[in-house]
């Protein structure tokens, strides 16, 4: 009989990461772990890293000297770290802590039983190659997600990963390598199995998502036709994707935005700068007016497309002129939802070498900038007032009687109902606060 034991995953950074902690849990799963919410409980804890944000390796480094406390009360516990921080400095962790006892990035997940049995007997193990073999196929069947085994009506769904793009800021390239479709077969059986266990809604997942062009026997099929292929579906009511990059952003996937329903009418498109001279520093390879122009075909297809977006200030050599020009495009472009930051270099990236801009002044425009999206998301969100619109109920609110949603523009939605999760309602919005929705159920046949 498998010796019941307690996983304990603290995920980090992007969607990605938490899809890949979901298969980490279920790679476990036959090896006689079940998922704790306390890392008090668990006799394994991984920590699943992601080198997009700043001081990444710091704050990996600051967890472990954490839990450092928990490793001396338990000594048969086993700690793991995965992910890009893992893949990036996984022979420095090794060295730096000594209490890490598997180190593994995320091309290599699907070994974890064999790296926790080897550690379990007494060696440190780190894999943090590229394998040839496929990790997906190595994989068990997906399961009922999270700690508690909660029936999740939303659910992640890795397509593509990797990125040849090679932006000057972005470590991508080097802890996930080259760009990587799953063929369309294997996508399409999972979606179907998701949907089987009382998934309604989908996002599917790529590091350049829309770069997507999955092997379907002897043909090609680029993300549109997957998410047609998807939409036939029965039971599956709402499909997403992110991230996209521009460039990638084809004639077929914009008309999909107009002619296919499911395809929800939210877009993550990030731009980083609007200064052209920024963007070629990034490497990349679009110029603000191209963006600007995609954007209006985007809306000429889905007029009422919320746009979301990401943006690097501060990066190295930019000009007040340079961050002018990227506050113009956001009043230009009209964001509903983004993501801002100041440049922090990562190492190995052609950026970390160049001359940074002077903090006091990053901070500043990045305050500019926030408070301007910010007013922008106010906007939109206040707008909504009045409409009514589709609801997906996830998860109960915070007062007796409360669910919360998202919108089919993916805002969270707080309503008074006794509706189960995985609901649809149709919704009338009441109210805007500063990062959601209230609203009034109008019809519950939607």
């Amino acid at each position: 009989m498998t010796k019941q034991r307690k996983l304990y995953i603290k995920t980090y950074g992007c969607q990605m990461n938490v899809y890949d902690s979901e298969r980490m849990a279920e790679a476990m799963g036959p090896g006689g772990y079940t998922q704790t919410d306390t890392p008090e409980d668990a006799d394994l804890i991984l920590l699943n890293t992601c080198h997009i944000r700043e001081k990444a390796a710091e704050k990996v480094y600051s967890e472990l000297g954490r839990l450092k406390g928990l490793k001396k009360d338990n000594p048969d516990l086993k700690i793991g770290v995965a992910g890009c921080v893992a893949q990036a400095e996984g022979a420095e962790i090794m060295a730096r802590a000594p209490m890490v006892d598997l180190v593994v990035g995320p091309q290599s997940y699907h070994n974890l039983p064999a790296l926790e049995a080897k550690a379990r007997g007494g060696k440190r193990a780190l894999d943090t190659e590229f394998p040839t073999e496929d990790k997906f196929e190595h994989l068990p069947a997906r399961t009922a997600r999270g700690p508690k085994a909660r029936r999740a009506p939303a659910a992640f769904l890795t397509v593509q990963e990797g990125c040849d793009k090679f932006c000057a800021f972005c470590v991508v390239p080097y802890t996930r390598g080259a760009e990587v479709s799953r063929p369309v077969g294997r996508v399409l059986s999972e979606a179907e199995d998701l949907v089987s266990r009382g998934v309604r809604e989908i996002t599917l997942l790529g590091q350049n998502v829309n770069a997507y062009h999955g092997a379907d026997g002897q043909q090609s099929w680029g993300l549109a036709r997957l998410v047609r292929r998807l939409a036939e579906i029965d039971g599956l009511e709402r499909i997403r994707f992110t991230t996209s990059h521009p460039n990638d952003m084809d004639d077929d996937l914009i008309a999909a935005h107009g002619d296919c329903p499911k395809l929800m009418p939210y877009l993550h498109l990030p731009v980083q700068s609007g200064s052209d001279r920024i963007l070629k520093r990034m490497n990349r390879k679009h110029t603000a007016a191209e963006y600007i122009a995609l954007i209006d075909r985007i809306r000429a297809a889905r007029p009422d497309i919320l746009i979301s977006g990401d943006f690097i200030v501060g990066f190295p050599e930019e000009t007040e002129q340079d961050f002018e020009d990227t506050m113009e495009l956001v009043r230009q472009i009209r964001y509903g939802q983004a993501f801002s930051f100041k440049y922090s270099a990562r190492p190995g990236t052609p950026a970390a070498e160049r001359i940074d801009v002077d903090p006091v002044q990053a901070d500043a425009r990045l305050q500019r900038l926030q408070a301007l999206l910010r007013e922008q998301q106010t906007e939109i969100q206040q707008e909504m007032v009045g409409r009514e619109v589709n609801v997906l109920f996830e998860k109960p609110g915070r007062m007796a009687g409360q669910m919360v949603g998202k919108s089919d523009y993916l805002h969270a939605v707080h309503v008074e109902t006794d509706a189960e999760i995985g609901t649809i309602a149709r919704v009338r919005i009441t109210a805007s606060g500063p990062n959601s929705l209230a609203g009034e159920i109008v019809d519950n046949s939607a």
